[in-house]
């Protein structure tokens, strides 16, 4: 086994860096930049998984209320492989990720410019275009896909090796854009206050199912590959985010009731954080069952047949988010026409709320905490389910049961609900 493992990896990783600054009067400056990264997907992370680092031992019992065998009887017995002359057979079902032999890692192409100007009573505000590239950028591309209306019998591999399982190549799966218009304007913290408000707006085009470099297309047949451009799944058209920090103008050192006392004691020290976020929806698919396209690993789209797929925006069952007539399932051997990522699912708009209190004790200070996150408890819907091939109509063509299709029914998990947090810092 040869040490680069018959792997020729590429030598020209050449990632140059360029940045410029023009003052514009005593009040404005514009700056610029442009750079190359080259992919830094960790190789390690898709193959450590591979046989035979990684067996599976599947035993099965007579049903599912008895057991397999009794436990001091332990379990078979693991093979070991072969090493043999150091090529070992992979069996049939069993997943294989690999490189080719003269590996390429993609590049991002980033640049911006940018334009700063301060204004009035302390505020400055700032616009910029920033854009980013990605030339073949790296993900998982099956080699073992199977054909339109082929089945598993009609994998790549099925008829010479009797491969079942995906047999996966890290290579170039496409190129993405993101380009956005980022705009900012802030005060420091000036008389106790301090302001940030920051908005984007802005687009990524990407590979469908590939947000990453550990996924694979949802396409994987080749000559069927455009169809995978779509929005990213990360894409969000417009984030809008305010910060503010107000110390009270209460106690020593403040505008009001320095003097002392213990009134002043009772309300100087205290600090008032806000965070108020507003993302638009992430992106989705509605799918269809794949039945008759009958090409295992694929994902299949529902056929699109009206213009405008009005947002209703219900929530909860029985309540359509979306137009569930919009959409059609797909009966013949062939992908559907409705796109990827084509629907946005609901935004979140978050309120998160800070309050400090510091005591001076000693030369010590002492600081409280209390944070509560999505003050009004707000719940951060998931998106919509999205397989028309699970809506269920009447024989007059009325609904049935939506039976998930359209409907909200869920949260995003995390910080979804209310949170409430206590802290002390002792600072020395």
């Amino acid at each position: 086994v040869p040490e680069d493992l018959g792997v020729v990896m590429q030598k020209d990783l050449f990632a140059p860096r360029v940045g410029a600054t023009y003052r514009l009067g005593h009040t404005a400056v514009l700056r610029g930049g442009f750079g190359i990264t080259n992919d830094p997907y960790s190789l390690s992370r898709s193959m450590r998984t591979n046989h035979p680092v990684l067996l599976n031992v599947i035993e099965e019992a007579a049903n599912s209320l008895t057991w397999v065998r009794p436990v001091e009887q332990g379990i078979s017995a693991i093979p070991d492989p072969d090493l043999g002359n150091g090529i070992i057979p992979v069996p049939g079902n069993a997943t294989v990720i690999t490189l080719p032999q003269q590996f390429d890692r993609g590049r991002v192409w980033s640049w911006n410019a940018t334009y700063e100007k301060e204004l009035k009573w302390g505020f400055v505000g700032e616009a910029a275009y920033v854009g980013t590239r990605q030339i073949d950028q790296l993900g998982q591309r099956e080699q073992n896909y199977a054909t339109i209306g082929g089945g598993s019998a009609g994998r790549q591999m099925f008829a010479r090796f009797g491969r079942t399982a995906p047999t996966i190549l890290i290579a170039p799966v496409g190129n993405t854009h993101y380009n956005a218009l980022q705009t900012r304007l802030s005060r420091r913290l000036r008389d106790g206050v301090s302001i940030n408000v920051n908005y984007t707006l802005a687009k990524s085009m990407g590979i469908s199912g590939a947000n990453n470099s550990d996924q694979g297309p949802s396409i994987k047949i080749p000559e069927f590959y455009d169809l995978n451009r779509a929005r990213s799944g990360f894409d969000r058209r417009h984030a809008l985010n305010i910060r503010s920090t107000a110390e009270l103008p209460f106690g020593k050192g403040r505008r009001w009731l320095n003097g002392g006392g213990a009134f002043a004691a009772l309300v100087g020290g205290w600090q008032v954080n806000n965070i108020l976020s507003f993302l638009s929806g992430s992106p989705f698919t509605v799918t269809a069952s794949g039945t008759s396209l009958n090409a295992p690993g694929n994902t299949q789209m529902a056929d699109r047949v009206k213009d405008a797929v009005k947002i209703l925006g219900g929530i909860g069952r029985g309540n359509s988010y979306f137009d569930p007539f919009a959409f059609a399932p797909v009966t013949e051997a062939r992908f559907g026409n409705g796109g990827f990522n084509i629907l946005e699912g609901p935004g979140i708009a978050q309120w998160d709320l800070g309050i400090f209190r510091r005591f001076d004790i000693a030369h010590r200070n002492v600081q409280f905490r209390a944070e509560v996150f999505n003050v009004t408890n707000r719940p951060q819907f998931s998106n919509p389910g999205a397989n028309r091939s699970s809506l269920q109509l009447n024989p007059d063509g009325t609904i049935r049961n939506l039976n998930g299709y359209t409907e909200v029914t869920s949260t995003r998990g995390r910080f979804s609900e209310r949170q409430l947090r206590l802290g002390l810092r002792i600072g020395f």
